[in-house]
């Protein structure tokens, strides 16, 4: 793909020193990947590694879940990938107050506090409730 360098973003404060060399391998798993890192090092330019703490990385997981999903035919293209990053959280954009003019995840956290669900809601509403309370834990 022509590519001459490379910045490698990693959350293993471990693995990133091993494999620039600055501390000793001592597991022989993990050696075979840090020879191998090593080997294709040697294919760049510049090379450089960055830590992330593992609290930090929020995006990371994210960019490599997406990378997962996606489908590589078997050629050497790859489309780019255009990431614009917002200044908070989506669900936090889209929260307005109802019509009684609590926000709307007001029943969520009536829940949590009590465990018990606002009188009156629907069994679909108790079910989502459920599952937002589940996905957030």
């Amino acid at each position: 793909m022509d590519i001459n360098e490379l910045v490698v973003i990693g959350d293993s404060d471990l693995l990133i020193h091993q494999v620039q060399g600055e501390w000793a391998t001592k597991n022989d798993n993990i050696l075979s990947y840090v020879n191998l890192a090593e080997m294709l090092c040697k294919k760049f330019k510049k090379i450089e590694f960055r830590h992330t703490p593992r609290a930090q990385n929020e995006f990371d997981n994210t960019l490599a879940m997406i990378v997962s999903m996606i489908q590589h035919l078997k050629s050497s293209h790859i489309d780019p990938l255009e990431i614009s990053l917002k200044e908070e959280h989506a669900s936090y954009s889209h929260m307005e107050a109802e019509p009684d003019g609590k926000p709307g995840y007001n029943d969520i956290k009536m829940y949590l506090e009590k465990w018990d669900y606002p009188k009156g809601i629907t069994s679909g509403k108790k079910k989502t409730i459920r599952r937002m309370v589940n996905v957030s834990s």
